[in-house]
């Protein structure tokens, strides 16, 4: 099992063509880092493909998905932000579901 304690989500859009470098350079340019143990989430323009580079602390894991139907529901934050997500939110964001509500505090701070 691959170690995952934080997700990143940029908002720049990723060629998928992008080979193993060329990904670990966007994730510099997004991030300014690769920490370990981190995932760096991309999607294409069209938003049905998504790239995902995991440090695990000894290597570097690159995945791919595409959806068959539908689009990814990618951030809606400026452009050139990142954004850290929770594994609830990926799990919904890597099936094509909204997820920008879930894993949400519900704290109450005043009566």
């Amino acid at each position: 099992m691959i170690r995952i304690d934080e997700i990143w989500l940029s908002t720049q859009p990723l060629d998928m063509r992008a080979g193993m470098d060329i990904v670990m350079a966007q994730v510099v340019r997004a991030f300014g880092y690769i920490k370990p143990h981190c995932a760096y989430l991309f999607c294409n323009k069209r938003g049905h493909r998504m790239k995902v580079l995991v440090h695990d602390g000894l290597g570097i894991w690159l995945c791919a998905r595409r959806l068959e139907q539908g689009k990814f529901h990618w951030a809606q934050v400026h452009q050139g932000e990142s954004m850290a997500i929770s594994p609830e939110q990926l799990q919904a964001l890597i099936q094509g579901l909204p997820w920008q509500r879930i894993g949400r505090q519900q704290v109450v701070t005043m009566l």
